[in-house]
């Protein structure tokens, strides 16, 4: 029995030695149960040896299954206390590292706060070079320097012990006006720019404020080149006309209805030179010529015979140079073209003066008289 016992301790590999220990002691039990056997039967002599040895043999074996089983959980136990020891280690190695995260953000929270005080230092210093510049500036200025109130409620302005003198007065004003704000020097800026502004508006005296009349008109005698039909309107001749400058102007005249187109070519007439060009229809016209004009009939203004292309057309008792462009918002030419009339012999007035070229003679319609001119 006993070699069957430690046969199966081998069989199982229980190399325990709390277990073989155990087997050990079972086996010495039974080796004293067997023993004490003559001894036992012959105090006993109720029961036979071969059933005493049967009842040894089955309480060997229950201690031997009851240690078997009990030395078989021990490394359970071994392996839950392992875990709760492994699960203490983790749990104090997140503490530690917290603790190194919190350690790093106090270290880093230290150099930013470091490097704003450098910072902060900087600036300081750049603002005191600023103020000394400033102070050294007010004082080529001649500023006074006015020291800070020593009291809460008291003022204390310092004065220097030199005379006072006309002659400092004078700086005195610039003193405190380089002395006034930003902003201040900002409106002060804005004032004139204003006053300037109105001076810019106001026109000329020698052109807008001038006294209306001819004089202002540019009346001059030129010559059609030539002259044809408008492109895109039926009504309107455009002509090339030579007025004494380098090259000749485009001119577009309402003619059509009024004046044949053969009548048109090489022809002298008075051109008022000085409008400001217009386009129409798509092509710029630089000058008007001047006609007699009644509802039913028009006629081209003749120039004196022996006048030049370029000849100014003067007014007795209207002298005065023209206006280089008329002004359109100024109406010039709406004021002075009402008094523009034909007399009873044709020839062309402003207000009874003539149309006339130096020396040369005045200008005047064929046949209408008394008619506006325009």
């Amino acid at each position: 029995m006993s070699m069957s016992l430690l046969g199966f301790i081998e069989l199982t590999e229980l190399h325990d030695p709390c277990v073989y220990g155990s087997a050990v002691w079972v086996l010495s039990l039974r080796s004293v149960a067997v023993l004490s056997l003559p001894v036992f039967y012959g105090s006993c002599s109720c029961e036979s040896p071969t059933e005493e040895l049967k009842r040894a043999c089955t309480v060997s074996m229950f201690l031997a299954r009851s240690l078997v089983r009990m030395s078989g959980h021990n490394p359970l136990l071994r392996l839950e206390q392992r875990a709760a020891e492994a699960d203490q280690i983790i749990e104090y190695l997140k503490q530690q590292v917290q603790l190194l995260k919190e350690k790093a953000m106090v270290q880093a929270s230290a150099r930013e706060e470091k490097k704003l005080m450098v910072e902060n230092s900087n600036l300081k210093s750049e603002i005191e070079a600023l103020k000394k510049q400033l102070l050294d500036k007010e004082k080529t200025r001649g500023v006074l320097d006015v020291p800070m109130p020593s009291g809460e409620n008291s003022v204390e302005c310092s004065q220097k012990s030199t005379p006072l003198t006309p002659s400092p007065a004078a700086p005195a004003a610039p003193a405190a006006a380089d002395a006034q704000s930003p902003s201040s020097k900002d409106q002060a800026k804005k004032k004139p720019d204003k006053k300037e502004k109105a001076d810019k508006k106001q026109p000329a005296p020698g052109q807008d404020e001038a006294k209306v009349d001819v004089s202002r008109l540019d009346l001059r005698v030129g010559r059609i080149i030539s002259a044809e039909k408008h492109p895109d309107a039926d009504s309107l001749y455009v002509e090339q006309v030579d007025v004494g400058e380098a090259s000749p102007r485009t001119v577009v005249s309402g003619l059509v209805k009024h004046i044949p187109l053969d009548q048109m070519q090489n022809r002298m007439a008075v051109l008022l030179c000085n409008l400001k060009p217009a386009k129409m229809r798509g092509v710029v016209s630089q000058a008007m010529v001047m006609c007699a004009s009644s509802p039913d009939k028009v006629e081209i203004l003749d120039p004196p015979s022996g006048a030049a292309p370029g000849d100014r057309v003067t007014f007795q008792g209207f002298p005065g140079e023209p206006d280089k462009e008329l002004n359109p918002k100024k109406k010039v030419w709406e004021q002075i073209q009402p008094d523009l009339l034909t007399d009873a012999n044709c020839v062309a007035t402003y207000k009874g003066a003539a149309f006339q070229v130096s020396e040369k003679g005045v200008c005047k319609a064929q046949t209408m008289a008394s008619s506006g001119i325009k």
